[in-house]
């Protein structure tokens, strides 16, 4: 159904940086084991991974894994470009020397992932117009500077950010280069939102320059949305599932990609306490589900 698409899966499913309870006791070397029994490419940085990209190159080569990509924590709206820029430049160093050409970008002013308060409502997070031309400026030099190097930006619209529904996203890329920034496509946070995600991935397509498959409990997110959770409450009461175990539409959001000509990386990201969803089980479960609904 694609070609020049790659299948990876995070290691959020493992352990989670946020929230050091969940999956402490697993390790790295589990983590991409596992990951590449069940039949996975590749995966993303976590924080249990080497920080010499030496050591952790040679412990991907030896299980034929690569890496895809990389979260980076933006403040372009509280910061200074230049301190954003001194921290954008040495994760490329590191991305670049790890063979990935993708970095996936979050604005997190004023998130909520560590607040103790509901991340609906009055609660969510808005940008001003001042805030919003710093962002996006920013975005588009920083953008410049990473496609200088190979890499592409993809911005990651996210609950509990200034970036999260469709309009928020729509106006993030109407107002940045389209050859330097692009979307990190998340299906499960375009769900988790309210929005639409088939027609999201149809509106951004063109954009998209990585993409994250999250599923969405249907149960779980109502109660979410009725008992006004934390974020990271929704990730401890199981709202997040990988492909095939919730209420995303993913043949249709197959079909929108497929309609994009998107090439690059499937990134199954599921965020869940591993005590309770089994890592291994729900990747195998995840890579069965793709392998069926996108023939990859």
């Amino acid at each position: 159904m694609f070609n020049n698409v790659k299948l990876g899966i995070a290691p959020i499913g493992w352990t989670n940086d946020d929230m050091p309870q969940l999956g402490g006791e697993l390790t790295f070397e589990q983590m991409i084991s596992e990951a590449a029994l069940a039949g996975f490419q590749g995966t993303e940085v976590g924080g249990k991974f080497p920080s010499d990209p030496a050591v952790l190159s040679r412990s991907l080569d030896l299980r034929g894994l690569k890496i895809a990509s990389q979260w980076f924590s933006a403040f372009l709206c509280s910061r200074s470009y230049e301190e954003n820029e001194r921290e954008f430049l040495k994760q490329l160093d590191f991305l670049e020397a790890v063979g990935a050409s993708r970095i996936n970008v979050c604005e997190l002013t004023r998130n909520l992932f560590a607040e103790e308060c509901s991340m609906f409502g009055e609660n969510k997070p808005a940008a001003d117009d001042e805030e919003w031309e710093k962002l996006c400026s920013g975005l588009n030099r920083l953008g410049k500077i990473a496609a200088g190097r190979g890499f592409r930006l993809c911005f990651h619209h996210h609950m509990g950010t200034i970036v999260q529904t469709f309009e928020e996203t729509k106006r993030l890329l109407d107002n940045t280069d389209p050859e330097a920034v692009f979307l990190c496509f998340d299906t499960g946070h375009f769900t988790f939102s309210g929005e639409d995600a088939v027609k999201a991935a149809k509106v951004f397509g063109p954009r998209i320059g990585h993409v994250h498959l999250k599923d969405i409990r249907p149960d779980r997110m109502d109660q979410a949305y009725r008992e006004g959770y934390k974020f990271r409450k929704a990730v401890i009461e199981g709202c997040f599932t990988v492909p095939g175990d919730g209420c995303v539409d993913f043949p249709g959001i197959f079909q929108a990609l497929k309609e994009a000509h998107y090439e690059g990386w499937f990134i199954v990201e599921a965020e869940q306490d591993p005590s309770i969803a089994n890592p291994f089980e729900y990747a195998l479960k995840a890579r069965d589900y793709l392998r069926k609904t996108a023939s990859i």
